[in-house]
């Protein structure tokens, strides 16, 4: 049994869903998501929740049935409050600047890395060293800080790199002498 797939998600005030040829339409006040739904789960649209139950059970339904449930609480969380990841750069002259729709990297290459931002999602410079990636879609906006991240991932002696907020890195002791 899931634990999570037993909790159905709240749908708070202000958000609508509804289910209309196997696709969940979310509406809240910061836009609108789908998703496609499996047919190895059943949902159960009520006034204020949605539930999420095995179809049979299977391997197949159960292995579903948890993840389905996070993905719909993932798209009412998006649609209310949306989220955020905080990219930090470390090292001498990395840094990031937004020109546009285009975020430039100087990461300590022949050459600067111009990446274009995704629709839908919202980047933001504070300072030459913080990346603030939001947006209502938890996958799109993961994907893309994983993506910078990918571009210079943190090394273990010195700690340059583009990490997380709250990430912790390893840090491993050099060479003795």
């Amino acid at each position: 049994m899931s634990r999570i797939g037993k909790k159905p998600v709240a749908i708070p005030n202000g958000v609508t869903a509804k289910i209309e040829s196997g696709i969940l339409t979310v509406k809240g006040p910061k836009g609108t998501l789908t998703l496609g739904l499996s047919d190895e789960v059943t949902y159960d649209l009520q006034d204020d929740k949605i539930a999420v139950n095995p179809l049979d059970n299977s391997k197949k339904a159960r292995s579903f049935w948890g993840m389905q449930r996070t993905l719909v609480a993932n798209l009412v969380d998006g649609v209310t409050e949306g989220y955020t990841k905080t990219l930090e750069i470390s090292g001498v002259g990395y840094r990031a600047q937004l020109k546009g729709k285009v975020l430039n990297l100087q990461l300590g290459f022949s050459h600067d890395v111009d990446l274009d931002i995704p629709e839908g999602i919202d980047v933001k410079c504070p300072d030459q060293t913080t990346v603030e990636i939001s947006g209502i879609d938890k996958q799109a906006v993961g994907q893309f800080a994983a993506e910078i991240r990918r571009w210079r991932t943190p090394e273990p002696y010195k700690g340059k790199g583009i990490k997380y907020r709250g990430e912790y890195i390893f840090r491993k002791e050099g060479k003795k002498k």
